[in-house]
C-alpha cells in the first residue's frame, strides 16, 4: 500500500457501491466477489480509460482545465506506483477490484476531486472499455508470435531442402512428400489461425465507454473521439449491448483454441518423427529431456507440453461460452469469470508458440533415413496405377491390378519397383518400358505439379513466396 492511499484511512475500507448498505459485506462474500487477484492486469488499460474519460468530462465542462490537470497528474503517479508492483496485486489495499484501487489511489492524491472522475461513468462500461483494450493488444502479441514460428517452420524447410518423407492418411504411409512441404502445411494453418487472431482484435476494437451502467451517459460526450483517442476502431451502437456481451473474449478465445489444436497436430507429427520407429528428426538438448531412471532416454518433453497444454485453450473457450450462455440483458456478475481465462489462455499461447517456434529451430532432420523411408511401404502405387492410366487403362482396372502387384510384391518381400518386369506384366500387360522410371521417388515428387503440389518447383515456389511475406510482416526471435 503507498504512503499517499494509507491517508485515507477508514474511507479505504468501503466499496464504491457502500452508501446503500448499513453492513459489510460478509468475508465469504468478498473471497467470491473481490477480483482484484485477477483484474489487477488491466492496471494499465483502466489508468489509460479514466485518462481519456478525464479529458472527455473536462470537454464537457464538468472539470475545469486545472481539475483535469490535477487528475492527470495524479493517474501518472498511479501509473508508476504500478511498475513497482509489477504483476503483484496489492492485495492488502483491500481494495475490491482494480478500478475501486486507481479511484482510492488517485482520491489519496488530489482529495474529493478524485471523486469526480467516476461522473458519468459506469464499471460496466468501465470494465468493457478495460477488457476490450488489453485483449486488443495482447491479440497483437500474439499475432506476431504466431508469424515467428511461422518463420521458423520456413527455415526448416530451408534445411530440409530435396529431402523427402512419407506422408500418412490414418497413420499408414500413403505417398512421398518433401519434408518442405510438411513445414510448409502448418505455415499454411498458423497463416489461417492469425487471420483468426486479427479477426477478434477487430472484433475487440469497438469503444464502449460512454454506455455507462446500460443505458448510456447524461453527458454530451463526443464518443467517437473518445474511441479515436483511445486507439478504438468505433464506437458501440447499443449501450445494453457494450457492457454486457464478451462475444469479443469468446472469439479471441475460440482463435487461441483453433490455434492449439493446430500446434498440437504439429507436436504430435514431430513426436512420432522423433521416435526410434520412425527416426525421421532428432530434437536438440535444449527442447528435451531425459529419464530419472533410463539413461538412454531423450524424450520430446516440450512437444508433450505444447500437446498437453493446447487443451487448456479449449477449455478456456469452453468456460466463457457456457459462463454466456443464458445470460440476461444486461451486465451480470457472471461476466467477472471472463477475465481469469481469458488471461490464462493467452499466457499460455504465447508460450506455445513461442515454444513451437524454439522447438522447430532444434528440430534436426535425418536425411538418410527420411528419403530411405520415402522410397519403401509401396509408396509409389499410385504412380504405377498412373503409369497404366497413360497406356490406355481405365483407372479403376489399373487400381485392381496394381493391387495385385502389391500383394504378391509383399509375398515376396520386395518393393513394387522391384518386381520383376515378367512379374508386373503377369499383372499389367500394358505396363512399359518405362515402368521404372515412372515409379522413382524423383518421379513421384515431380509429376505433383500444380499450385499446392510437392513437386519441388511448387514448394521451393511457395516456400519462397512465404518468406517473403514474413519478412515483409517483420521480424522476432526466440
Amino acid at each position: 500500500m503507498s504512503a499517499a492511499h494509507g491517508d485515507l484511512g477508514d474511507a479505504a475500507d468501503r466499496a464504491l457501491w457502500s452508501g446503500r448498505f448499513a453492513e459489510e459485506p460478509a468475508e465469504l462474500f468478498r473471497a467470491a466477489n473481490d477480483s482484484l487477484p485477477v483484474d489487477w492486469r488491466l492496471v494499465a488499460q483502466d489508468i489509460r480509460g479514466s485518462r481519456a474519460w478525464a479529458a472527455a468530462l473536462h470537454s464537457v465542462g464538468v472539470l475545469n482545465a486545472d481539475e483535469l490537470n490535477r487528475i492527470l497528474d495524479g493517474l501518472d503517479e498511479i501509473l508508476a506506483v504500478t511498475r513497482d508492483h509489477g504483476v503483484r496485486p496489492p492485495i492488502e489495499s483491500g481494495a475490491e477490484d482494480v478500478h475501486t484501487w486507481v479511484e482510492w489511489e488517485l482520491t489519496a492524491r488530489v482529495g474529493d476531486l478524485g471523486k469526480k472522475l467516476h461522473t458519468g461513468r459506469s464499471r460496466n462500461d468501465q470494465v468493457a472499455t478495460d477488457l476490450r483494450l488489453w485483449t486488443m493488444e495482447t491479440l497483437d502479441d500474439r499475432v506476431r508470435e504466431a508469424r515467428m514460428a511461422q518463420r521458423a517452420l520456413c527455415e526448416l524447410a530451408r534445411r530440409a531442402g530435396s529431402t523427402a518423407v512419407p506422408s500418412y492418411t490414418h497413420l499408414q504411409r500413403a505417398q512421398p512428400v518433401l519434408f518442405a512441404h510438411w513445414c510448409l502445411a502448418y505455415v499454411e494453418m498458423l497463416d489461417r489461425d492469425t487471420a483468426r487472431l486479427e479477426h477478434a482484435r477487430s472484433a475487440a476494437a469497438v469503444c464502449p465507454l460512454g454506455s455507462a451502467a446500460l443505458a448510456g451517459t447524461t453527458y454530451a460526450i463526443d464518443r467517437e473521439r473518445l474511441a479515436r483517442e483511445l486507439g478504438f476502431d468505433g464506437v458501440s451502437g447499443n449501450s445494453l449491448d457494450a457492457v454486457s456481451d464478451r462475444d469479443f473474449v469468446l472469439d479471441a478465445l475460440s482463435a487461441s483454441a483453433v490455434c492449439g489444436v493446430h500446434l498440437s497436430r504439429l507436436a504430435e507429427d514431430l513426436i512420432v518423427y522423433a521416435s526410434s520407429e520412425f527416426g525421421f528428426v532428432q530434437l536438440g538438448d535444449a527442447v528435451s529431456s531425459g529419464s530419472s531412471l533410463m539413461p538412454q532416454k531423450k524424450n520430446p518433453d516440450s512437444l508433450e507440453l505444447l500437446r498437453g497444454k493446447a487443451g487448456r485453450l479449449s477449455g478456456a473457450f469452453a468456460n466463457v461460452l457456457i459462463t454466456c450462455k443464458a445470460l440476461p440483458l444486461a451486465y451480470n456478475k457472471d461476466l467477472q469469470e471472463d477475465k481469469a481465462a481469458l488471461f490464462d489462455a493467452m499466457d499460455q499461447l504465447s508460450l506455445l508458440l513461442r515454444l513451437t517456434a524454439l522447438t522447430v529451430r532444434h528440430t534436426h532432420l535425418n536425411e538418410d533415413r527420411c528419403n530411405a523411408a520415402a522410397r519403401t511401404g509401396y509408396l509409389n502405387a499410385t504412380e504405377a496405377a498412373d503409369h497404366l492410366v497413360a497406356a490406355g487403362v481405365p483407372f479403376r482396372t489399373a487400381h485392381e491390378q496394381v493391387g495385385a502387384m502389391v500383394r504378391e510384391a509383399i509375398g515376396a518381400g520386395v518393393e513394387l519397383h522391384e518386381l520383376p518386369m515378367d512379374r508386373v506384366r503377369a499383372h499389367a500387360p500394358d505396363a512399359g518400358p518405362c515402368w521404372s522410371d515412372d515409379l522413382s521417388l524423383a518421379a513421384s515428387l515431380a509429376r505433383r505439379d500444380v499450385v499446392g503440389g510437392t513437386a519441388p518447383k511448387r514448394v521451393a515456389a511457395a516456400l519462397g513466396d512465404w518468406e517473403g511475406r514474413l519478412v515483409a510482416d517483420g521480424g522476432g526471435g526466440v
